[in-house]
């Protein structure tokens, strides 16, 4: 799986929605595919871009009130949370280049 730092329910506040910088936040499974697919795709730009993006993920299984409070119903879900709003949102696993044009207007 990833290697990306995991964030829960209790300190999702802190971590995410209180950040300075823009945090990409990928819900995922142990049991998800395609969420297995992304996990080393997004610890590809996490390394390239984390000087301007922070890149976490979140386990919904074991983190179930943060994926239903923002409707999370299909993973894997990489939400964008800028300044503690959800300012985008990008469902399912995606290539490397399609998720680097996603997210252009945070790390471009």
């Amino acid at each position: 799986m990833s290697n990306l730092p995991s964030v829960t329910d209790n300190d999702f506040q802190t971590t995410v929605l209180q950040s300075d910088k823009p945090v990409l936040v990928d819900f995922w499974a142990e049991w998800c595919g395609p969420c297995r697919q992304v996990a080393p795709i997004l610890d590809e730009l996490a390394s390239e871009h984390g000087d301007k993006m922070r890149f976490v993920k979140m386990n919904v299984d074991e983190n179930p009130v943060t994926p239903a409070g923002y409707r999370v119903t299909g993973i894997p879900a990489l939400n964008v949370y800028k300044g503690g709003e959800l300012v985008k949102q990008i469902v399912g696993a995606q290539p490397k280049a399609a998720l680097l044009k996603q997210l252009d207007e945070f790390i471009g």
